[in-house]
């Protein structure tokens, strides 16, 4: 091996090291993802311009081919979030745009043909979109609202299973709280196109369509087990001693655990301020998962006296096995990290 080769191996494996001191010492920020499902979605074009007319239909409507600077608002029925069931509603407002690089192409020099618009970009519309979710017994979760342009290639660092468009997610309410993030679609389905004539009262019964989102959400906290001088909170629900190796959690036992970041609880409990006794129940679905399977959270809501601090009473998998187990808290479908706890 010559003098030059050895030189250019030892200078990549300083780069080599240095690099992975960089991603040693860096971390990419949490990103949750959620899959949102939504059913019987109808979009009503504004093909009619008379408000005493607006929704005063029974019938089903058709509405002619979308042209630039026409508008629509769509309107539909979320159903389940990473398959879990909820309820709530999914409304876009939309302007359309047509962008295409192509129009006006061929032949050369000639005025843009049809009804589009000319781009750099293949897009459809400008829209703005409202995620309004409940839980499935239509108590309030949150809101996630997201705008940008629809169709063309997904954003770059999208998940590959989305299909199109590039929507920021420009933040969130209530277990959503300081959100941001990107979204796209991964199954548009094949909308019925209604006029505002149609009355939305009957779009249940008249019939729309399936579509799901991808979202990728970056949350201004995580829920977290909270970690006292001598390991994570667990304790047992028996006598509230710590769980430890000295006295560790058995399979099937009820244990709580005391956590951080879970978000606003129901009730009139402004977010940030100090949970009432009796305590509230946590707004958003709360799950632990154990070895990367959900447990039976058994309760979860606001510790009293805390404005950040949760008590969560969960029963332990019957199947585990002795020895040591992997214990996270998800809420409002997103993750905190792991922490360790000993099974006897």
């Amino acid at each position: 091996m010559s003098i030059r080769i050895l030189r250019a191996c030892s200078k990549a494996l300083a780069l080599g090291g240095v690099l992975a001191g960089m991603a040693a010492g860096t971390s990419a920020p949490p990103v949750s993802v959620l899959r949102i499902e939504i059913e019987n979605y109808v979009p009503y074009h504004y093909e009619v311009f008379d408000p005493t007319k607006f929704a005063s239909g029974t019938d089903l409507t058709t509405a002619p081919p979308a042209v630039p600077f026409g508008e629509f608002v769509m309107i539909g029925d979320i159903v389940a979030v990473n398959g879990k069931p909820v309820k709530g509603a999914f409304a876009l407002r939309a302007t359309n745009l047509n962008l295409t690089p192509t129009v006006g192409v061929q032949p050369p020099n000639q005025p843009p043909q049809g009804r589009q618009a000319i781009g750099d970009v293949q897009r459809g519309n400008l829209v703005t979109i409202i995620w309004d979710m409940l839980d499935s017994d239509s108590n309030p979760i949150g809101t996630i609202t997201a705008t940008g342009l629809t169709r063309g290639p997904r954003a770059p660092g999208a998940p590959i299973d989305v299909l199109q468009d590039t929507l920021t997610i420009t933040g969130g309410t209530g277990a959503f709280f300081g959100i941001r993030g990107q979204a796209g679609i991964i199954d548009m389905g094949s909308p019925r196109q209604a006029t505002v004539f149609e009355a939305p009262a009957n779009r249940r019964i008249l019939g729309g369509a399936r579509r799901s989102y991808l979202l990728q959400i970056i949350p201004l906290t995580t829920p977290e087990v909270a970690m006292t001088s001598s390991g994570p909170a667990v304790v047992h629900a028996t006598d509230s001693t710590l769980v430890s190796t000295a006295r560790p959690a058995k399979a099937g036992e009820i244990v709580t655990i005391y956590g951080l970041g879970l978000g606003p609880t129901r009730g009139a409990v402004p977010f940030g301020t100090v949970f009432p006794q009796p305590a509230s129940l946590v707004a958003a679905p709360v799950e632990v998962l154990v070895n990367g399977s959900p447990a039976e959270v058994l309760y979860a809501g606001g510790y009293p006296g805390s404005a950040d601090g949760y008590q969560i009473n969960v029963r332990l998998p019957a199947s585990l096995p002795a020895g040591t187990v992997e214990l996270k808290i998800r809420s409002a479908w997103i993750e905190g990290s792991a922490v360790l706890i000993p099974i006897g």
